[in-house]
């Protein structure tokens, strides 16, 4: 694998950290500001719409910009980003910067996975995917622990110092080792990235996005009062189980990739399947405090076994195209996220008990099931038609060749 990935792996670890940090400082930030908790929770939220609103947008006002040089650029808006947020004198400046830290969040992802994509050789494809997300993972595990510590002992807005210096990291890396060769403007241009989304398989593979991960993220929220009412664990003991699910999602992005390259969409299929029954196995493994810890773990690796095959799935129906649509899958994650926290919520209040949100995960899994059949019975069809196998390779080979040519 090219020593590439290692410097979008770079990029990926710094917009993970900044992420999920949040949700371990909001205490600090709440009580250096002068503002309530719940009131300190909209900077998740803004940061989050960032991510949806600039994920697609971005992605397409750069759509005749080199790869290399857009990778360069979102990231250096990402330093921006954080480093005002360390300096935000008050909440409205603090959630603005929280916002414009969001914005390059999906493009950078969905751009990087095209250049992971054009750097290894096609049965490497899902592999390099998931070696960029790799760096996500990995800051769940120790990125978002170490920031939280040095927030909590330096202050919140330390932290996001240290942030804006991993990104610098990540410039100065992509800098040096993405290859020149994607420093020439990709042959589509806007029109075709706006043509690409106009598939109907393209839409598919991100609803079964929105579904999938929907369902990890309806459980995921309300993980900490099913650890500690329902399982009986400490709260001292939440970090550490968090942990567990970092190192579950770390081993199961790399499964995936690794599984994917064989067969995509058994994989797929598999991830999601597992999901369904880790999920409906909540309530009884969080009778347990021994269960309810391989729970976490498994969760973590059930769900993110689905990252990489999904992420290609996009790129590969969107392939005279696939940038935009890549970035639009990362949108896709962000509003499963806030949707599935939302369902997760309805449950919890409805009054079906503190497990209550995986079981409803577990349903929005089987819902991404659904639309994965759907998806593969369209394929299986378009396949079948008169035409399709010239179609086909029109559609895969014509645009390497005029990028080629632009060259």
């Amino acid at each position: 694998m090219p020593l590439a990935l290692l410097a979008l792996a770079v990029g990926a670890f710094g917009l993970g950290t900044t992420e999920f940090v949040m949700m371990g400082l909001l205490p600090d930030v709440a009580d250096d500001l002068h503002i309530s908790i719940p009131t300190a929770g909209h900077q998740v939220s803004a940061y989050a719409l960032g991510v949806v609103i600039g994920a697609p947008l971005l992605a397409a006002v750069t759509a005749r910009l080199s790869r290399r040089t857009v990778l360069i650029s979102l990231m250096g808006l990402f330093v921006a980003g954080n480093a005002l947020s360390a300096f935000a004198p008050g909440h409205e400046w603090l959630l603005a910067a929280r916002f414009l830290s969001g914005l390059p969040h999906g493009a950078f992802f969905g751009v990087g996975a095209v250049v992971a994509t054009s750097l290894v050789a096609p049965e490497r494809k899902a592999r390099s995917v998931s070696l960029m997300f790799l760096g996500l993972t990995v800051a769940n595990v120790a990125g978002v622990p170490a920031a939280t510590l040095m927030g909590q002992h330096l202050g919140w807005r330390a932290t996001f110092l240290g942030v804006s210096a991993i990104g610098l990291v990540a410039i100065a890396s992509l800098a040096l080792l993405i290859p020149h060769d994607h420093t020439h403007a990709p042959a589509v241009g806007l029109r075709g990235e706006l043509a690409a989304l106009r598939s109907l398989p393209v839409w598919l593979a991100l609803g079964t996005t929105v579904a999938g991960f929907g369902a990890l993220f309806s459980a995921y929220s309300y993980i900490t009062p099913m650890l500690t009412d329902a399982a009986g664990y400490a709260d001292s003991s939440v970090t550490l189980l968090l942990a567990l699910f970092g190192v579950g999602a770390t081993a199961g992005n790399l499964l995936g990739g690794r599984l994917a390259d064989h067969a995509m969409r058994p994989t797929l299929f598999g991830g999601l399947a597992s999901m369904v029954v880790v999920l409906a196995l909540f309530p009884l493994l969080m009778d347990a405090q021994w269960s309810a810890a391989v729970a976490v773990t498994l969760l973590g690796v059930a769900a993110f076994v689905t990252g990489s095959p999904l992420q290609l799935m996009v790129m590969e129906k969107a392939s005279t195209a696939p940038s935009l649509a890549s970035s639009a899958n990362q949108a896709a994650f962000n509003l499963a996220n806030a949707g599935g926290a939302w369902i997760g919520g309805l449950a919890l209040a409805a009054g079906f008990g503190l497990t209550a949100p995986a079981v409803a995960g577990a349903v929005l899994a089987v819902l991404g099931l659904a639309v994965a059949g759907v998806a593969y019975a369209v394929d299986r069809r378009r396949a079948s038609a008169p035409g399709a196998g010239r179609e086909r390779i029109v559609a895969t080979h014509v645009p390497q060749a005029a990028e080629a040519l632009h060259r």
